[in-house]
C-alpha cells in the first residue's frame, strides 16, 4: 500500500519536535517512536462528543498535526505508518486483541499495531496504546526490551504473538496479535465499532494519556494517575478541572465549546 503524496513530513516532524536523521534505521525508528509518544497524546474527546473518527491521511494530519490534537490507536498508528513508509521503512499493519487485567473473555480485534522490517530483524511499533505501551519498538523474536525502567517482550502463544510488560516478578499480557496483514477496510470496521458501540469504553469513559521517557500521565474519567519509575500517584479531579488539565498537562488544543460534566 502506497503513502499518498499529501503527507506533510516536515509538519509532522515539527509537531513531534524531531530534527534527527531520516534514514530507515532502527535508531531513526526508535527516536521517532519516542518523540511521537511524547508530543501527540492518546485521547478520545471526539468520540465522547459523538464526532466521527476519520482515518484518511488528510483528516489525520488536520487533526493530529495542524490542530494539535491527539487520537486513539487507529489514528495514531495510521499516521505513524504513513510517516515510516515515506522514510522507506517496510510496514505491515496488524490487528490485535487487547487483554486488560482481569478480563475473563476474548475481546474483539480493536487495536492497531505495526510490524516494521529492518535489515536484521522485524520489530513491533505501536504509538497508539496509551500509558502502558512501549516507548520504543519491541523485537518480535522474544528479546526483552528495557525502556526507561520498563521491560517489554513478545512471546508466541499458539498461532498468535503476545506483547507483555514486566509486572513484579512476572509478566502481564497487553494484547495478542497475528502477523497477518490487516487492510484499511478492516480498521474502518473496527474504528466504527470502537467509536460508536454503546458499551465501548471509548464511548463511555474520557481518557487522555501521554507517555514521556520519565513520566506517564493517564487520565481516565476523573482519576489522574502519574507514574514515575516505580512510583505512582493518583488524584481525583473535579469537572471544572478537566478542560484546563487536558490543555495544560496533556497539551491538547481544545475549543472553548467543549465542556465536561459527570
Amino acid at each position: 500500500m502506497t503513502t499518498p503524496d499529501t503527507l506533510n513530513l516536515d509538519a509532522y516532524f515539527e509537531r513531534i519536535g524531531y530534527a534527527g536523521p531520516r534514514e530507515a534505521s532502527l535508531e531513526t525508528l526508535a527516536a521517532l517512536h519516542t518523540a511521537h509518544l511524547g508530543a501527540i497524546p492518546f485521547e478520545n474527546v471526539d468520540v465522547l462528543f459523538g464526532r466521527p473518527i476519520r482515518l484518511d491521511l488528510a483528516s489525520l494530519q488536520a487533526k493530529l498535526i495542524n490542530r494539535r490534537r491527539g487520537g486513539y490507536c487507529f489514528e495514531q498508528n495510521t499516521l505513524f505508518a504513513a510517516v515510516l513508509r515515506r522514510l522507506g521503512f517496510p510496514v505491515t499493519t496488524l490487528e490485535a486483541r487487547v487483554r486488560p487485567p482481569g478480563a475473563t473473555r476474548t475481546l474483539p480485534r480493536t487495536h492497531m499495531v505495526l510490524r516494521v522490517e529492518l535489515p536484521d530483524r522485524a520489530v513491533l511499533a505501536d504509538v497508539g496504546f496509551g500509558g502502558d505501551g512501549p516507548l520504543e519498538p519491541v523485537d518480535l523474536d522474544g528479546r526483552v526490551s528495557e525502556q526507561a525502567g520498563i521491560a517489554y517482550r513478545t512471546v508466541e502463544e499458539g498461532s498468535v504473538r503476545v506483547l507483555q510488560i514486566r509486572s513484579g516478578d512476572g509478566w502481564r499480557d497487553l494484547y495478542a496479535f497475528t502477523l497477518d496483514e490487516a487492510l484499511p477496510i478492516d480498521f474502518e470496521v473496527a474504528n466504527h465499532y470502537t467509536s460508536t458501540f454503546p458499551t465501548s469504553r471509548f464511548v463511555t469513559t474520557l481518557t487522555a494519556q501521554l507517555s514521556l521517557p520519565d513520566e506517564r500521565r493517564i487520565l481516565r474519567d476523573r482519576t489522574l494517575t502519574v507514574r514515575r519509575g516505580s512510583a505512582e500517584t493518583h488524584r481525583e479531579i473535579e469537572d471544572h478541572e478537566v478542560l484546563p488539565l487536558l490543555r495544560e498537562y496533556f497539551g491538547l488544543e481544545l475549543p472553548d465549546d467543549v465542556h465536561f460534566q459527570s
